[in-house]
């Protein structure tokens, strides 16, 4: 599968094109699977990614790993 940031590129082209209104019905069908396939492989990625993310605090002289809290979807939403 493509690079994440790949993914996102077309996402985007994908949504333009859908929000245009100008394909047919059958395009319209084949983009929009397109797009969850997409969708689904970013998602997939960020969650791979956000297990192995890990923020390194020094306590008592040495560094502890520490799980990377997500930002709730409310607050990511309104970026």
């Amino acid at each position: 599968m493509a690079k994440f940031e790949d993914c996102l590129v077309r996402l985007d082209k994908i949504v333009q094109e859908l929000e245009k209104g100008e394909v047919s019905l059958e395009k319209s069908l084949t983009l929009f699977e397109e797009g969850m396939k997409l969708s689904g492989a970013c998602r997939k990625e960020l969650e791979e990614a956000e297990g192995k993310v890990e923020i390194l605090l020094k306590q008592n002289g040495k560094l502890q790993a520490e799980p990377f809290e997500t930002v709730p979807e409310s607050v990511a939403s309104r970026k």
